[in-house]
């Protein structure tokens, strides 16, 4: 028996993706394009609706445009999707989500569904993904350009990654079609990144050098499997001076006399300056940034890393390795 209820649960804990080389093969796995947003889960009631992240935040009030959308569907249903600002190309740019967000101009950012889990009193989480999708695409396809159903292709995962990587997006996600939806599981739907784009632990920053104001270096850091933090690397690229100042305005209140590491990082390496410990500047392990890099060194220190952005959905204690840096790193 389904359960029966009037409205949707207050909130479905989102099904997370696993970083995985290859994406599976055969005709039993449904891919999508990797978006390039935060993760938001739509509330719908006849009275209200409700846009939650992925930690539970009411995030409504920021998305006004997409929430009076969706408040145009009738009855009550449950979306999981995916909030971004789109190029005139098409694709989907987190640089571009932050700049609408901190300027206030989020009216044209597009709501991304990709999963239905609830429908007019009917908990759909243990039909099958091919199911809810063909619910979800009934339910919202050309229903606004403010919110769009994800489409997706059935096999050919290796075929439909290199296209993905051709047009210069992040990746694909790929779900089993059969499966049902699963709350807080990891493992069950994978995903394959076309670049190395990874999200970090914000744990310090350098002074300054030069002309540059606020600061040098964000330092990096990620979490092991068993709760301990370590160091990444660092990065400086990648901020205008708007961003510099906003990231540098989060981290003050932060800053610490401890250092949040398990063990220091080491001063010295192949590439790059030297890091000067007495010119860093520890914080409180509460930032999360998306970075771009060119690959681990031996050492497992991040090369040539490139600022992408904050992320203010995401607790840092989910940036986990479950891997060795340097030696195909893979977060979970």
């Amino acid at each position: 028996m389904h359960a029966k209820r009037s409205e949707p649960p207050r909130l479905i804990k989102p099904q997370l993706a696993l970083l995985v080389e290859r994406p599976p093969t055969g005709d039993a796995w449904a891919h999508e394009l990797k978006l390039d947003g935060y993760r938001l889960n739509a509330r719908i009631t006849p009275k209200e609706v409700r846009l939650l992240t992925r930690n539970g935040l009411d995030w409504t009030h920021r998305y006004g445009a997409v929430a009076d959308s969706l408040s145009s569907l009738k009855g009550s249903a449950y979306i999981d999707g995916e909030i971004a600002a789109v190029n005139p190309d098409g694709t989907t740019s987190f640089s571009a989500l932050q700049a609408a967000m901190d300027q206030g101009t989020t009216d044209q950012l597009v709501y991304f569904a990709f999963d239905l889990l609830f429908r007019n009193g009917r908990d759909l989480t243990r039909e099958p993904l091919s199911e809810r999708k063909e619910r979800l695409r009934e339910l919202i396809d050309g229903f606004s350009p403010r919110v769009r159903y994800v489409e997706h292709v059935v096999g050919n995962g290796a075929a439909f990654l290199v296209a993905a990587c051709q047009h210069h997006l992040e990746g694909i996600v790929s779900k089993p079609l059969v499966a049902p939806y699963k709350p807080g599981d990891r493992g069950l739907w994978v995903k394959t990144k076309c670049a190395n784009i990874e999200e970090f632990v914000v744990v310090g920053f350098t002074d300054p050098d030069g002309s540059r104001p606020y600061f040098g270096s964000l330092l990096l850091g990620f979490y092991d499997t068993e709760g301990k933090l370590h160091y990444a690397g660092r990065g400086g690229t990648g901020m205008n001076q708007r961003e510099l100042k906003r990231v540098y305005d989060k981290m003050k209140p932060l800053v610490t006399t401890k250092m949040p590491l398990a063990e220091p990082p080491q001063a010295a390496g192949r590439f790059g300056k030297p890091l000067e410990l007495k010119r860093v500047h520890w914080i409180k392990p509460k930032l999360v940034a998306v970075v771009r890099y060119l690959t681990w060194t031996r050492e497992g220190v991040l090369r040539q890393v490139v600022y992408q952005g904050l992320r203010e959905d995401k607790n840092p204690r989910e940036v986990v390795l479950d891997r060795q840096p340097g030696s195909d790193v893979q977060t979970v």
